[in-house]
Parts: C-alpha cells; structure tokens; sequence
C-alpha cells in the first residue's frame, strides 16, 4: 500500500479516474432529470438513455481494446476526455430525445476506448505485486464516486439546473485530461514485441481472444463474471419495482439502498487492499453466493411485507454491494497480473464488451419475467440461479486453480516512465 500512495504514476492517473467518474454521475443524474421530469419521458425512453451508453461498449469493446494497445494509451485517455468534455455541453442545447440519444451513443464510444486504454496505462505504472492492491483502490474509488455523485448531482440540480451541471460535467472532462497530461509515458514496445502483435485487426482481436482461452483462469472467470451479471441485473434492474411491493416503504429507500450498496462496494475495497494475498476464485464464488442470498433474503422480506424496510432494505445493499466486489475485484486484478502488458487493452477490451452485454441483456430479460410472473417470484429465481452457479464452482475450483494452461510471467515488466 505504502508503494502505491509514492507511485506518482499511479496516484495521478487515480486521481483523474476519480474526477472524472464524479463527471460521470452528475451527468446521468442531470439527464434522468431532464428527460424523465422535464420532459415526462416514458419508462422505455428512459431506459434507452442507458442502453445508449452501454450500447458502445458491448459492440466496440474489443476494437477499441485492440487500438489501445496500438496506439498511445495516455493520448486516448487524453483524446477521449477532450471529446466527451465537448460532447457533453451538446447536452446543454438539446431539443429532443434523438438529440440526447445521438449525442450518448458517441459518447459511449469513446468511454469504450478509454477504459482499456485506462486498464493497459494502470498495467504500464503498476508493479506487478502491487496489482491487487492497485486494483482495490481502484474499486473503492468507484465506490466513492456511487455515494457522493448522486448526492452532489441532485443538490447542484436542484440549485443550478440541468444545463448548468452538464457544464460542470464537462469542466470535469477537460480537469481530468490535464491531469493525464502528467502521466508518465511509456517506452515503445520493442520490435520483436511488436511483431507478435500481428499486421491486422483481426489478427490481434483472435491473439487476445486465444490468450484469454489458453488461461483457464481468464475463460472459466469471465464465464462466471458474464454469467452473474447476466442474472444479478435481471433482478437489480427490479428493484424500484420490488421495493412497490413494500406497504410502508419509504420513498427515498432505493436511494437508501443504492448508498448502502455503495458503501458496502467501498468496504470490500478497503479490506481487499488491506490484504492482497488472497485466492481469487474462491472469494469471486464467495461474492456470487453473498449476492444471490442479499436477493432471496430480499425478495423473502418483501413477500411478507417485513417493516423497518429503511434498515433491512440498505443493509443487505451493502452486503450485496461488498459481494459484488469480491467477484470483480479479485477477477480484474488476477486478469491485470497474468496479462503482458501489450496485450492489456484487447483482453479487456473483450472483458468489458462481455460484462457490458449481460448489463444490457439483463434488464431486458429481468423486465421479461418480471411481467410474467411477477417481481418477487423473479428475485427468488434469479437468486437461487447465482447459488446454484456458486456452488458448481465450488464444486469445480480445484480443475480451475491447478489448469491454467498459460501460467508464465505475465510480461508485467513495468515498462520504464519517463515524465510528460
């Protein structure tokens, strides 16, 4: 831990991840306002305001992985700020939902490449025993930015307006992109390096995607991953509707819920950075298992419209949100390690396309069942599913652990920074 905090590559590049995600939260609290208050969208064009942004990610992930780790990972995050800053203040003049939409879309596009490109510069700065603890600070950062950037957005909405915080979005942008400015930058790839990369963009995409299948941590992991999200937002993208279901709820407990969640994201955080050698496979089943029994506890509470729903209903988010950090913590933080640091960007790039699909499919199939049968019938069968898809790992950790095919020394070799 000490290392990191002196680690001025890290630190800064920390710092202009954690303005920015603040950027990120005040900017959808801003549209959900205007679009869904002001402009009385209905509950599907809202939910396009989402997809729009997910969209990008899931369709682009893998190409804009593969530019990553072409070009210059410092200047893409500097690029895709600059942009995203721009694009923002569109928002300030928009006339329509297409407007809005467009101008989402291709924001997306760009935050699909700054995140590999973000995930390859951490591999660049970060010493491979660090990692861990790199990526757990990471976690709570995001966490951190869960809890207060709702809160800060409603109250700079609720002074200044809509249009106003999308101009503070985008300052938050353009701060980030100066701050980036002072990363330190790499030394090229040496030839040899970067003629294993391969001539095309297909070439790469299938190297990344054979690396990620030669290591059975990386397959069995991202299987598991895609498969809990995939189920967990079937029911997460309910809870508004479970939480009708309530007699006596209040109407601030999702707001309530989402905090506990967040603190509980920044809790996980904070021990797993406090203690970075631990087995990342078991804790990913522990945090399946942990979600999926917040779920069914839930869905049970509800059934027998429990009161006190403004305690129970936070606390088990935060033991879902601490779970749901001991599956993706452990999870990218192994994948950084095992990962050359050249081939960062298309191994995350298919990582989030795969994540940012089940995001999407979720809801859509979460919305689905939930029609037919009703939402706390779908809380207890999503939760049961993320059990059972727990204890069949449980059941076959041993052939996961002992059977990486591709355990050699990641390439970590922290490339040499030179300043800005």
């Amino acid at each position: 831990m000490e290392r990191l905090w002196k680690n001025k590559g890290y630190m800064t590049l920390m710092s202009a991840q954690a303005i920015s995600s603040i950027g990120d939260w005040l900017s959808i609290v801003a549209i959900i306002t205007l679009v869904g208050l002001k402009w009385d969208a209905s509950p599907l064009e809202v939910s396009f305001i989402f997809l729009c942004l997910a969209v990008p990610m899931a369709l682009f992930g893998p190409m804009a992985g593969m530019v990553a780790d072409r070009f210059s990972r410092k200047t893409l995050m500097i690029i895709s700020d600059v942009v995203r800053a721009a694009l923002i203040l569109i928002l300030t003049v928009a006339t329509s939902l297409w407007m809005v939409y467009a101008t989402l879309l291709t924001i997306g596009i760009f935050s699909a490449v700054f995140v590999p490109a973000k995930n390859g510069k951490l591999k660049e700065v970060v010493p491979e025993e660090d990692m861990k603890g790199a990526m757990s600070i990471t976690s709570m950062i995001d966490s951190s930015t869960k809890i207060l950037g709702p809160l800060v957005s409603g109250l700079l909405v609720a002074i200044f307006g809509a249009q106003q915080v999308f101009i503070i979005d985008s300052a938050t942008f353009a701060v980030s992109a100066v701050i980036l400015m002072f990363v330190p930058n790499a030394i090229q790839l040496d030839t040899k390096e970067k003629e294993k990369e391969g001539t095309s963009f297909k070439e790469e995409f299938a190297l990344g995607f054979s690396f990620i299948k030669t290591n059975r941590f990386m397959i069995t992991g991202l299987v598991l991953v895609g498969l809990s999200l995939l189920i967990l937002q079937s029911a997460d993208s309910q809870l508004i509707v479970l939480i009708r279901e309530l007699t006596n709820a209040s109407p601030d407990l999702f707001g309530y819920l989402v905090t506990g969640s967040g603190l509980g994201m920044f809790a996980a955080g904070f021990l797993l950075a406090k203690k970075t050698d631990y087995r990342s496979y078991p804790l990913m089943l522990l945090g399946v298992c942990g979600i999926g029994a917040s779920f069914g506890i839930m869905g049970v509470l509800t059934y027998y419209d429990l009161g006190y729903s403004i305690l129970w209903g936070p606390g088990l988010g935060f033991t879902a949100g601490f779970s749901a950090s001991l599956i993706f913590v452990p999870f990218q933080a192994t994948v950084q390690v095992n990962t050359p640091v050249h081939m960062t960007g298309r191994v995350f790039g298919v990582i989030n396309s795969v994540m940012t699909t089940a995001t999407i499919i979720g809801p859509l199939v979460g919305g689905w069942i939930a029609t037919i049968i009703g939402v706390i019938p779908t809380f207890t069968i999503t939760a049961s599913l993320l059990v059972l898809v727990s204890m069949i790992g449980f059941v076959t950790k041993r052939k996961v652990e002992r059977g990486n095919v591709h355990v050699s020394a990641s390439e970590q070799g922290t490339p040499e920074a030179t300043p800005s």
